[in-house]
């Protein structure tokens, strides 16, 4: 968000919070891109805080609810309720100390995403299937309007890239699920109460090849039963969709053009390997 908009976000947050009881003379910016993610201070709450016209909050507290019930490895509501306020929509999650330890291991994420898919499998809510947030990605691509600095043939490069791996993934044939959507390593804390994910407002059906394309390469040499051509694919597919992305004119992560034109090379590179 920009700066100003960041401070209204942040004074909605506020003002909610305080609404409920909590004690709220401050916050802090963990996270600023399309959406402000806030830590609460004194009351230690974290807040994710987007515009209310381009938010998905209630399917990411029925997600992040259903899967607790279960005993999911997520990160606990706060508040189990959707709040809006002067056009923000607004969450309040358990603010979970950091776990000052070395980088997670391949196996531990791997046994965490196991579990929480086990979880999905356990609960029935409607969602998007992965298509249709590749076919978002194939909206932008098809909009010049929307991504003015992509250069042409980068256009029709990233375009048939997302067509053909679109294809290839939904006729694999391997069972489909209720997936988090994105779990990078971004995604999922290391707490005292241990690997908890977060972030359920890209839910999706889908293989679970698709989850596993967020996460580190090695992750899925310790998930059972993984399709690696199909997780291959996966991959290159996620990258073309998040590359994608960064070229819309609206997108606000940080050093999101040099990332795309980084991970455009890494597509070609990954094209020609595979060809």
């Amino acid at each position: 968000m920009q700066a100003y908009e960041a401070q209204r976000a942040t004074k909605a947050a506020m003002s909610i919070a305080r609404s409920l009881g909590l004690i709220a003379h401050d916050a802090a910016v963990l996270h600023n891109s399309n959406k402000l993610t806030l830590r609460l201070q004194p009351c230690d709450v974290l807040a994710r805080v987007a515009p209310a016209a381009h938010q998905c909050a209630q399917l990411e507290v029925d997600v992040a609810q259903r899967l607790a019930e279960v005993g999911s490895p997520v990160a606990a509501l706060e508040a189990p309720e959707v709040f809006v306020l002067d056009d923000y929509v607004v969450t309040l999650w358990t603010y979970y100390e950091p776990v000052p330890t070395q980088a997670i291991r391949r196996a531990d994420y791997a046994s965490a995403l196991e579990r929480l898919h086990a979880g999905m499998r356990k609960i029935d809510l409607p969602t998007p299937h992965f298509t249709d947030r590749v076919s978002e990605a194939q909206m932008l691509a098809a909009d010049q309007d929307r991504t003015p600095e992509l250069a042409d043939a980068d256009r029709a490069f990233l375009a048939g890239t997302l067509e053909r791996l679109r294809r290839a993934v939904s006729e694999s044939g391997r069972p489909e699920q209720l997936l988090h959507g994105e779990p990078h390593p971004g995604n999922l804390l290391s707490t005292h109460a241990g690997l908890l994910f977060i972030d359920f407002e890209t839910c999706c059906r889908g293989p679970i090849e698709f989850d596993l394309a967020h996460a580190p390469d090695e992750v899925g040499d310790h998930y059972p039963g993984v399709d690696q051509d199909l997780l291959r694919d996966c991959r290159t597919l996620m990258l073309a969709m998040i590359t994608m992305w960064r070229w819309d004119r609206d997108d606000q992560f940080p050093d999101g053009h040099r990332l795309g034109v980084e991970w455009l090379s890494e597509i070609r590179k990954a094209t020609a390997r595979s060809g």
